[in-house]
């Protein structure tokens, strides 16, 4: 166990306990904006969908039922653009970060293979890679790359942490780049659907990938857009060549959605009216905050997209950190996603209005 544990970083978000603390003893309490996690009630209907489904006493499928494919390929060709998706096109996951952690592993990746991932990113990017014993690296643009080695491309936009956005002409670039030298791309679209400032397109959109999804697969999740977190809900979208293989590993790891959690999918992904109420919930949160950390002495970069604000006051990340603990409000540390957010924190729009409001008078 040792052995494998000892491969990874360690965990870190334990390394904001005694701020967390510090920011819990403030008289009218802490404002969490530091993990990102959904704070607003589920929508309704989705509830409904899960509690009718509840009676479920035998295995789901890992491909999940019609239903739920049906329901996916109707979403990634209207919300997206996709043209011609099959169910043979989709993947039903445990939630997007289980996927990200084990896809260098189940697609056989290990030593000798090379991952690489955003400058700025999730952690889980380099996790998943460590766990397979292949080599990670960090880049700012993907096609200056070796492609020697290299099997697997993540892209992330909107990114995590910065709110980046890479437009439709960049997409299309790194995409071909990475078809003529046969690097496998998987694109992190989780937050697409929270645009501010940009508009967000997918790998999968035919003015990006030329109406083919060879080598390219995109990860969504409705944790945000759909506040399910909890329920452990996400796919993937693109190549059948890469799917087909996966869900059969898949079987054998016994990876399913449960099927309540796929009868709430359903729901969720034909229904876009929460998500827009959820969007206008975000971003006037967002406009608060923004403008609160401004007059505050912060700089903020990106951030045109996602649930957070990448926000720097020209100093380390943790003094930062610490002097915003010291009134109530806890942030995640830039350097958690790599060396070059070691003057940046990353806000998260994740609080109710009353804590946002909190924040906002404290700031």
């Amino acid at each position: 166990m040792s052995a494998v544990s000892d491969r990874l970083p360690t965990f870190p978000w334990d390394k904001l306990t005694p701020y967390k603390a510090t920011a819990a003893a403030h008289p009218d309490g802490i404002v969490d904006l530091s993990v990102g996690t959904p704070v607003d009630p589920v929508p309704e209907l989705i509830q409904k969908a899960l509690v009718t489904a509840a009676d479920s006493p035998g295995y789901p499928t890992v491909w999940g039922t019609p239903e739920l494919r049906d329901a996916i390929t109707g979403w990634v060709e209207r919300r997206l653009g996709a043209r011609d998706v099959t169910h043979r096109h989709v993947l039903p996951i445990v939630g997007s970060k289980e996927l990200v952690a084990w896809l260098p592993t189940q697609l056989g990746l290990g030593p000798g293979d090379r991952v690489a991932f955003p400058r700025l990113a999730y952690p889980t990017y380099e996790v998943g890679a460590r766990l397979a014993r292949a080599a990670c690296e960090a880049y700012d643009d993907p096609t200056e790359l070796d492609p020697e080695g290299l099997k697997l491309l993540w892209l992330n936009s909107p990114s995590n942490p910065t709110g980046k956005v890479l437009g439709k002409e960049e997409l299309t670039r790194i995409v071909a780049w990475a078809r003529a030298h046969g690097v496998l791309v998987f694109s992190d679209e989780c937050y697409l659907e929270l645009g501010w400032e940009a508009d967000p397109v997918s790998v999968l959109h035919p003015d990006v990938n030329g109406g083919s999804y060879d080598g390219i697969v995109s990860v969504h999740s409705l944790s945000k857009r759909s506040n399910l977190a909890g329920y452990r809900a996400a796919f993937l979208a693109g190549d059948p060549a890469v799917l087909g293989p996966l869900l059969e590993i898949r079987k054998h790891g016994g990876m399913m959605t449960s099927a309540p959690t796929q009868a709430a999918v359903v729901a969720a992904l034909g229904d876009d009216e929460h998500v827009r109420v959820q969007r206008e919930r975000y971003a006037a949160r967002r406009a608060l905050l923004r403008e609160a950390l401004l007059a505050h002495g912060f700089r903020i970069e990106h951030s045109e997209a996602s649930l957070y604000l990448w926000a720097t006051r020209g100093e380390s990340c943790w003094d930062t950190v610490a002097h915003l603990a010291e009134r109530g409000i806890l942030v995640a540390p830039g350097d958690f996603y790599g060396p070059a957010g070691a003057q940046f924190v990353r806000v998260a729009l994740t609080a109710t209005d009353e804590r946002v409001a909190a924040a906002v008078r404290r700031l």
